[in-house]
């Protein structure tokens, strides 16, 4: 239980300093899924940084709208880079995602 809220603690604080202006919906959101048991393994800032980047891209981009129209996840990815970008800035993210990072 102890390991638990440390986790949610550290999961908060990282939030906190990735993303001073996100919408709560949008940070509950992220929470919800860094928490998640299959990145219970990650350290929070990594689970929160992969939480933010999925998040984003799923709801604030066009990335399912070009995955339903037969684009491969890599090309889908590369199309919403700078929209990704856009919504990070506007929540005053201190980290972008780099279109030329693997797995982005």
């Amino acid at each position: 239980m102890i390991a638990t809220t440390k986790r949610r603690k550290a999961i908060a604080e990282a939030l906190t300093l990735l993303l001073p202006g996100a919408p709560y919906a949008d940070i509950e959101a992220i929470r919800a899924e860094a928490s998640t048991k299959h990145k219970r393994d990650l350290p929070p800032s990594i689970a929160v940084w992969l939480s933010t980047v999925a998040h984003v891209r799923h709801q604030h981009t066009d990335y399912e709208q070009l995955l339903a129209e037969g684009y491969d996840r890599d090309s889908a990815r590369f199309f919403v880079v700078e929209r990704t970008n856009e919504v990070l800035t506007s929540w005053r993210a201190t980290r972008l995602l780099d279109p030329d990072d693997e797995g982005a």
